[in-house]
């Protein structure tokens, strides 16, 4: 399973990527922090300016914007249920 490193105020967390999709164009990848049956999950998006070789990514706090990728990531994963 992909690793990332996110660098938060707490310092650099690893997350392992459990699914990755496109909406409208953004790359949003869903993250978990543990390979636990009870591992707390995140949505990503990538925020990289056009034409980096890396990338560059930021946790969505948006509600809306959350709401609606959690329930793709939902259909995509039948077996997952994310609590918001």
């Amino acid at each position: 399973m992909e690793k990332i490193k996110f660098e938060s105020e707490d310092g650099i967390i690893e997350f392992f990527v459990e699914e990755q999709t496109t909406v409208a164009g953004i790359t949003y990848l869903l993250v978990s922090d543990s390979q636990d049956d009870e591992a707390n999950a995140y949505i990503m998006k990538d925020v990289s300016e056009e034409g980096s070789q890396e990338a560059s990514y930021e946790m969505v706090e948006d509600d809306e914007e959350l709401l609606a990728i959690s329930k793709v990531f939902e259909q995509m994963l039948d077996d997952v249920d994310l609590e918001m």
